[in-house]
């Protein structure tokens, strides 16, 4: 049987108690004021996953009622990053498609005696709310008229009134325990430009009182939030008792539920955050690949189905907790490991000399492209008497647990021979190695080669990448750590080595790259080809070759 996260359970409960399932309807409501992030994906797959098992519509809305911050942009790079999750949504809408509704609704709360014009100032108000243990301070215009309180809003709504001098507050309870219900405030006035309703409005709902009321206007059966918003289902659900009356019974009130969101570890989400980094020219914009917005993982080369697969693993629950990066990931490494071709790359090279090796002589060896699937078949390695190899795999003086190559002893090229380091060149003032000389066993050939099986009984412990200096290709490569070394809220702990530019040395068969192809560097990592076009590939780094928490890797396995 299949194991039911807890909203699916209430799904359930709810369609056995008898509320239609044709009735069932989710939305994803983003606030266009920056790019989506790794926190928002938990939100996008539960309410789009939930849509496609209950064969139900889902919205996508935008909830854009604060024309100081958002615009156009961040709306369609909403939409391509769904997208690129997979997921289609229904129907596009706005909360300013509701503008005049819930202006109209306003009108109908202040007849009841439910809402009221306050001329107080902010911090007057804020004041007056006090906390959880006291009660709070009734606002002096509180008991105003409903013809004032009438005639105040509409002049609020003409632009009579400068910004903050007033606001339009739902009159609930000043003595509730629960803040939210303290008079929350419905509308204030901003004198600026909305990008899509112009300048019709002066007057802006808040959040408080649009949420409830579009999924209300939209039939949304089940509005799933993150847990900060716990506290303010009473008044999400005293807002739509207020509009549901006789002449709506025929309409479905919405239920909120929350989940806990999505914490990673040495990460920073926060739009604000990001926006700062973003004017302080610390990155350049929202789609840095060292960010984990939605679009700076894609440009980083994440795959989003293995994105998909790090949330169904992580789960649907109320209990909060902080993840760690790596199980990202783990997830990220897994996928790739399958889909990506191999390729010899040589970040820091040093030169390798096979001095009975023939200096005419080019042999173009056999390699498995994929080791994990054999359908994607064998590609070509020229090999040649001067070759590359990492800087870090040799020692002129052999140590305890190094088993690359030193003088004297033994390493496998990676698809071709054995060799014996025997001597060095150094530069005479730096006494930097300029050269490791050596020689080649003929018998060894791997075992890839055709018709070649090497069948000598040496033991060799390791195997070194490499690739041969005049076939190779210089390839542009950008290495990633993280933004901030701990905390990310503290602004002087930047790490300025987040991102290492490095020329790297690759096999030829790296001509054919393209942008958006995935590669493993052997021995060194998973790579992303991105650039404006293919003369200017830049290969960003994915993810290292070995994850950096196998405990971590156990708890998500378990």
């Amino acid at each position: 049987m299949q194991h039911l996260h807890f909203i699916e359970r209430i799904i359930e409960e709810d369609l056995k108690n008898g509320f239609p399932i044709k009735k069932i309807k989710f939305r994803f409501p983003p606030e266009p004021n920056g790019f989506l992030h790794i926190g928002h994906v938990k939100a996008i797959y539960l309410n789009f996953e939930l849509g496609k098992k209950y064969n139900s519509p889902v919205n996508l809305r935008f909830d854009d009622t604060n024309p100081l911050k958002e615009n156009k942009e961040f709306i369609e790079s909403i939409k391509k990053d769904i997208k690129f999750l997979g997921f289609k949504w229904n129907k596009e809408c706005y909360t300013s498609d509701y503008f005049q509704k819930l202006y109209e609704l306003a009108i109908k709360l202040i007849k009841k005696n439910k809402a009221y014009v306050d001329e107080q100032t902010k911090e007057n108000i804020k004041f007056q709310r006090k906390n959880p243990f006291e009660d709070g301070i009734k606002s002096s215009y509180r008991d105003r008229s409903i013809d004032d309180n009438l005639y105040f809003f509409e002049k609020m709504k003409n632009g009579f009134f400068k910004e903050g001098s007033c606001v339009l507050r739902a009159k609930i309870d000043m003595k509730s325990s629960n803040m939210n219900m303290r008079d929350p405030i419905m509308y204030r006035i901003l004198k600026k430009k909305h990008f899509r309703t112009k300048n019709e409005w002066c007057i802006y709902p808040t959040y408080d009182w649009s949420h409830g009321q579009s999924d209300y206007f939209e039939q949304i059966s089940h509005s799933l939030c993150s847990l900060e918003f716990e506290n303010k289902r009473p008044l999400y659900n005293w807002f739509i008792n207020q509009i549901h009356d006789e002449n709506h019974i025929h309409m479905i009130k919405p239920k909120q539920i929350e989940f806990s969101r999505l914490n990673l570890s040495d990460s920073i989400t926060s739009k604000r955050k990001i926006q700062y980094l973003i004017e302080k020219n610390i990155i350049q914009s929202w789609d840095d690949p060292r960010l984990l917005t939605i679009s700076g993982l894609r440009r980083r080369g994440y795959p989003s189905l293995s994105i998909k697969r790090f949330i169904q693993k992580i789960g649907i629950s109320k209990r909060k907790n902080t993840i760690d990066t790596s199980l990202l990931e783990f997830r990220v490494r897994e996928h790739l490991n399958k889909i990506s071709p191999r390729v010899m790359v040589v970040f820091k090279p040093i030169k390798l000399v096979i001095d009975n090796y023939s200096e005419n002589h080019t042999e173009w060896m056999d390699a498995e492209n994929n080791p994990e699937d054999p359908n994607f078949g064998y590609r070509k390695i020229p090999f040649s008497k001067f070759l590359y190899i990492e800087e870090n795999d040799f020692l002129e003086k052999k140590i305890d647990n190094f088993f690359r190559l030193s003088i004297g002893h033994e390493v496998r090229l990676k698809n071709s021979y054995i060799i014996k380091a025997h001597s060095i060149k150094k530069d005479d003032k730096s006494k930097k190695i300029l050269e490791i000389h050596c020689s080649y066993d003929p018998s060894s050939q791997s075992s890839l080669q055709k018709n070649k099986k090497y069948t000598g009984k040496k033991r060799i412990k390791s195997t070194l990448h490499w690739v041969s200096i005049k076939h190779s290709i210089p390839i542009n490569i950008n290495l990633y750590n993280h933004l901030f070394l701990k905390e990310p809220n503290k602004k002087n702990i930047l790490n300025l080595k987040s991102i290492e530019k490095v020329i790297g040395y690759a096999e030829p068969s790296l001509h054919k790259a393209k942008k958006g192809d995935h590669f493993q560097f052997q021995r060194i990592g998973y790579f992303y080809a991105d650039g404006e076009n293919n003369e200017k590939l830049i290969f960003h780094q994915t993810v290292s070759i070995k994850n950096r928490c196998n405990d971590n890797i156990k708890k998500i396995q378990d």
